[in-house]
């Protein structure tokens, strides 16, 4: 990918054509997964935080014959906690079969736990995600993976390239974009999509909070693993927060208009969460993309505490407004439809349960193309903030700034370094380039 120049319209067809040669060129068929369709479904669980015990306990509360066989994990500790949790909440307990041996620690553990697998669950920071999609793929096992599918635009490549083998293979790859899964949002988009706010106009998205967890360095720590724990706030494990969290909405309008932008401009800055112990990430970030159509997105996401907060999108149109929350209005503001969602399942579980019933049904889910789409829309945010430039979708592409490292090691110096005060450089508008 070093030499090309990738167009907007035109680079999925071309991958296409790569992936269908490496298939011809030695990669099976039919998958080992597929082929234990008709029997219990083993489990391999990658990355051990918060999101991948959910995740664990979400796949093995399915209807169909699973197993959790086995985990992977940077940290040993982090794997024990997640193991202790997992049969705490779990209601099966037989289901949890991970022998010792099969608890895996490392920058490669990731290899060991997918060998074993026939389902995967991929949960670790966003940074690893394109290497580990790419070799659980490559071994041709069934994905639910979680959002955001990369950190730089190398990463959102490699995971295009792997669209159309994945389709090949027959293999189904949910993305943790639950928007997609929920009652909703499936019912508001029905009814965008029939024409009943007109045509888009404008669009907003947020995602105003208080931030997240800061884990503060510890003694003895080398600088890798201090990263590595702290992940959320250095940009080749996280991608910031725009790309963290708020791909969630963005994700939501670029599903609304069924395309994505075409360019992006922005600011962006460190107002408050400007500590030592902060990394590299902005905690305020303001984005107007751009469609094709002319269509602007006003998007907004900040991680400042007592400040106003909210999270989701709206919607206005040429006949009246949609509300993430599932309501539409007319041009006069009168509420027109309501979605009603008392009895609505957990958007979370009904992506493990649409995964596992694809799976047995010898059916295919693929959401890797829109997962990297959204994932490059919030990665050419970013690159619109920190430059304080016009970043369009082609360049955002293309672009030759690689954040995730080629080596990994706890005594390999991470991509960002702190200086002799412990600070790290931030992105500076006007300065930083990012293409």
């Amino acid at each position: 990918m070093k030499d090309n120049n990738v167009t907007r319209r035109h680079f999925v067809k071309g991958s296409a054509a790569v992936a269908g040669g490496l298939m011809v060129g030695g990669l099976p068929f039919q998958s080992a997964a597929n082929n234990a369709a008709g029997g219990k479904l083993k489990i391999a669980l990658v990355g051990c935080g918060g999101r991948g015990t959910g995740a664990a306990v979400q796949a093995l509360s399915v209807k169909e014959d699973v197993e959790l066989v086995a985990m992977a994990e940077a940290f040993r500790d982090r794997l024990d906690t997640s193991y202790t949790n997992i049969m705490e909440k779990v209601e099966d307990k037989k289901r949890v079969k991970v022998k010792e041996k099969n608890k895996f620690v490392g920058f490669d553990a990731y290899k060991e736990a997918i060998d074993l697998a026939d389902v995967v669950i991929l949960t670790t920071p966003p940074g690893f995600r394109p290497i580990h999609l790419e070799y659980a793929i490559s071994q041709n096992k069934h994905v639910f993976t979680e959002k955001p599918l990369a950190t730089d635009a190398a990463g959102v490549r490699k995971v295009l390239e792997l669209v159309e083998i994945a389709n090949q293979k027959n293999l189904n790859v949910v993305v943790g974009l639950q928007r997609h899964y929920q009652n909703s949002y499936l019912e508001l988009m029905k009814r965008v999509h029939g024409g009943e706010i007109g045509e888009i106009t404008s669009a907003q998205a947020y995602w105003n909070s208080g931030g997240v967890w800061v884990r503060p360095r510890e003694a003895g720590q080398t600088e890798m693993e201090y990263q590595m724990r702290n992940w959320y706030y250095f940009n080749w494990l996280c991608g910031d927060h725009i790309n963290e969290q708020h791909i969630h909405n963005i994700d939501v309008i670029n599903w609304a208009k069924n395309s994505y932008p075409v360019k992006a401009q922005g600011m962006g800055g460190r107002e408050v969460r400007n500590g030592i112990d902060h990394g590299e990430i902005f905690d305020h970030h303001f984005v107007e993309y751009e469609y094709e159509d002319g269509t602007l997105l006003n998007s907004q996401c900040r991680h400042i505490k007592n400040t106003w907060n909210k999270v989701g999108e709206s919607l206005a149109g040429t006949k009246g407004r949609a509300d993430g929350n599932g309501t539409i209005y007319d041009l006069k503001g009168k509420i027109i439809w309501k979605h009603r969602n008392q009895d609505d399942p957990n958007p979370y579980q009904v992506e493990h349960d649409k995964l596992f019933a694809s799976i047995v049904s010898g059916g295919q889910i693929n959401d890797l193309e829109n997962g990297a789409k959204s994932t490059l829309t919030a990665i050419m945010g970013r690159m619109a903030t920190y430059s304080g430039q016009v970043i369009t979708w082609d360049e955002a592409l293309n672009s030759t700034d690689v954040l995730v490292p080629e080596k990994f090691g706890w005594d390999v110096n991470p991509p960002v370094m702190p200086n002799a005060d412990g600070r790290y450089p931030i992105p500076t508008p006007g300065v930083t380039q990012v293409l």
